[in-house]
């Protein structure tokens, strides 16, 4: 069990990072706040997290 929660972590930091890399402190911000709001349950805030990545790759590509 404590492999798999190294794994997942790093995974989850590796994310992290190519998003900050990728997309700038917005990514980042927008990331954290969608995290925030799967954590907490909250629908309001991860929508506005998932809306603010959403534009962020849209705005790329």
């Amino acid at each position: 069990m404590p492999i798999f929660a190294i794994v997942v972590a790093a995974l989850a930091i590796g994310f992290e990072q190519l998003i900050q890399w990728k997309y700038g402190p917005m990514g980042i911000i927008a990331f954290i706040v969608l995290s925030v709001g799967l954590k907490a349950k909250n629908t309001v805030i991860s929508g506005i997290g998932a809306v603010a990545l959403v534009m962020l790759l849209a705005q790329s590509g």
